[in-house]
């Protein structure tokens, strides 16, 4: 070989090399899909979309909603029209539905192949076939989540195949509608957002002390009183009790005909809707309206709570302070729940009804003469069993209306009912307990899946019981050690909203918090990677600003630690929860940019400083909001 010979092969073989690493560079950055696909398979090269899409398509009703959101999508946000066809061999977008079904992807999966000439879209269901055009929407453009025709877009999709099913039959957000009333309209953009990242079950805590949020037409109270107080913002939890003559208009609730409406709403995007009815505990809104419900007497003064105490969690038992449960030595509380559980088991088709079961004093049972009869007569030795005697009579009657019971995980004290669902919410030690015991079990645990808990430092945001970082999330497992898999039926992270007031603030502790459960209740155990899940996190950062959702940028503050050095002065070290970062900080009272002082080890503070302000950059671009820490909470943190 000459040596013109062997430059020509050098240089092919450097072509080659920079065009795979080209690729493989091409294939990290381009597809950022979440929850994780359980495979992927990158080709070189991408497709096209034309102005026309013509999708291919059968006409059966259950295709509706996959048709109506590509048409939703592609008009909305790239100004292409959309034209279905039962038969179009050169289609843009071919829908198929097997003939004869895939065991491997089961009922939810989908083959989702992109090819030089078209995207094929395959599944055993139509479930399926949603999930396939959710995912397609990731594979797009960015611009694609947009709220108006984006210009000057090439709308490409990377030429992929993809094989994706998912991992546990539950994957669900609880939605607390009860401490702030949340209209039909939020509840359905809700839906929305999570059905995006392939969650299937919502669930609706429809009842509390704060309101009662469902019509029930034989018990009309419910909702003309208990669907109603007196707006309060601030400190939930601590505010002033509201005079006898304050108007008390604020709340709302759901017809019955909005919870019909809701519930299609759900089932067109393949999203099943669980309600939570919380008994005994948590009923001040139910005995406000009926107080014949209640164990004290004086009931009938009761109001619905506006956010005033009503517990005092300092002692064991956390007694209330007025009666909030329901009298489980009263036929009348029985006679209630038929009622109530009848007309909302017509409502609702899912199998499952949720009928709380958590937090429940227990202090006025004690005092009742009632309660005491009771326990003599079913020889009943605690308030465990007398709670475990109730929550068996209910179980029994959400049998009679045709549905599976289901409790928090306080149904177990006492004795948990013969065919009791369980969601484990205080860690996951409950759901351990019954899953051995042969029940159903959603695994909730506080640990990781809480989304009212504050997502960065308290000093951010409104001060909740813990903080629960993205992190964190990320390490949920629904399946522990030694347990039966199958009784485990998934998982779930909800939404307590005390402190939430607005349907911002709910997007706010939901994104994206939530896209780590998404890939724990979906993606394949094995594949999960925080290091490969975050980047994917910021790329849908981009896809929540064009969509004008609010998420949180928590994950790019510092953890601040106080340190009291051996001669009492303070010290304080800043740790980023994910690499890349920088920080940069300031004492003097100002605004930190890139060019202030930038964080290597702990800094000293100093003596007469009031406050620490501190910013995170990645490279030249600022990523996190200016925190400002105060130093007296500095020093209450390091103490003496």
């Amino acid at each position: 070989m000459n040596l013109l010979s062997m430059k020509k092969l050098s240089l092919l073989v450097f072509s080659c090399f920079i065009g795979s690493l080209s690729f493989a560079q091409q294939t990290a950055t381009d597809i950022a899909i979440i929850p994780e696909p359980v495979k992927t398979t990158r080709h070189p090269g991408q497709f096209t979309l034309p102005k026309i899409v013509v999708v291919q398509s059968s006409s059966q009703p259950e295709m509706t909603p996959i048709l109506d959101l590509l048409k939703k999508k592609f008009s909305t946000a790239a100004g292409k029209t959309v034209s279905v066809k039962a038969v179009a061999p050169a289609a843009t977008i071919k829908l198929v539905l097997n003939k004869t079904a895939n065991a491997v992807i089961g009922k939810e999966g989908y083959l989702l192949s992109v090819k030089p000439k078209g995207i094929t879209i395959s599944a055993n269901e139509p479930a399926g076939l949603y999930y396939g055009v959710q995912t397609l929407m990731q594979l797009l453009p960015k611009e694609i989540e947009g709220l108006e025709v984006a210009r000057n877009v090439n709308w490409t999709v990377p030429e992929v195949d993809i094989t994706d099913y998912p991992r546990f039959e539950w994957r669900g957000l609880m939605f607390d509608v009860s401490r702030h009333f949340f209209t039909k309209q939020e509840v359905k953009h809700f839906i929305d957002d999570m059905v995006k990242y392939k969650f299937n079950l919502l669930h609706m805590h429809l009842t509390d002390d704060e309101g009662w949020r469902i019509e029930i037409k034989s018990l009309p109270r419910l909702t003309t009183v208990g669907a109603y107080n007196a707006k309060r913002e601030g400190a939930f939890g601590d505010f002033i009790p509201p005079p006898a003559d304050e108007p008390r208009t604020y709340g709302g609730f759901y017809t019955q005909d909005d919870i019909r409406e809701l519930v299609k709403y759900a089932k067109d995007r393949f999203v099943d809707v669980m309600p939570e009815v919380d008994v005994p505990g948590h009923s001040l809104a139910a005995i406000a309206a009926y107080p014949q419900l209640a164990t004290a007497p004086g009931a009938d003064q009761y109001k619905v709570r506006s956010g005033e105490k009503i517990m005092d969690w300092s002692k064991p038992g956390h007694p209330a302070l007025v009666d909030n449960s329901l009298n489980p030595a009263s036929e009348y509380t029985y006679e209630f729940l038929d009622k109530v559980v009848g007309e909302i088991a017509e409502l609702f088709p899912f199998a499952y009804m949720h009928m709380g079961g958590d937090e429940c004093a227990k202090n006025f049972w004690e005092q009742s003469d009632q309660v005491k009869a009771l326990m003599a007569k079913e020889n009943l030795k605690t308030m465990e069993e007398v709670q475990s005697y109730f929550e068996k009579r209910v179980e029994k009657i959400v049998e009679s209306k045709g549905k599976k019971f289901m409790g928090w995980d306080e149904i177990l004290e006492g004795g948990i009912g013969p065919n009791a669902a369980l969601m484990s919410w205080r860690g996951i030690k409950g759901g351990i307990e019954a899953a051995k015991m042969g029940h159903e079990v959603v695994m909730s645990p506080t640990t990781y899946v809480y989304l009212d808990y504050m997502q960065s430092d308290k000093i951010t945001e409104p001060p909740v019981y813990a903080t629960l970082r993205l992190s964190k999330t990320y390490e949920f497992e629904p399946v522990p050690d030694g347990v039966d898999a199958k009784l485990i039926k998934g998982g779930q992270a909800n939404l307590w909203t005390e402190q939430v007031y607005n349907f911002r603030q709910v997007e706010y502790m939901i994104w994206p918090r939530a896209l780590a459960v998404s890939e724990s209740v979906w993606s394949p155990k094995a594949k999960k990677d925080f290091t490969v899940f975050f980047p994917k996190v910021e790329k849908q950062f981009a896809r929540f600003d064009l969509s004008e959702t609010k998420y949180s940028p928590s994950v790019y503050d510092p953890t601040f630690k106080a340190i009291r050095n051996a001669d009492k002065s303070l010290g304080v070290t800043l740790t980023p929860e994910v690499p890349g970062l920088d920080i940069y900080y300031s004492f003097d009272n100002s605004q930190p940019d890139r060019f202030y002082p930038k964080y290597t080890s702990t800094l000293l503070v100093p003596i007469d400083a009031t406050q620490l302000k501190v910013v995170t950059y990645k490279g030249k671009k600022q990523v996190g909001r200016i925190l400002i820490m105060p130093v007296a909470e500095l020093n209450k943190r390091a103490g003496n």
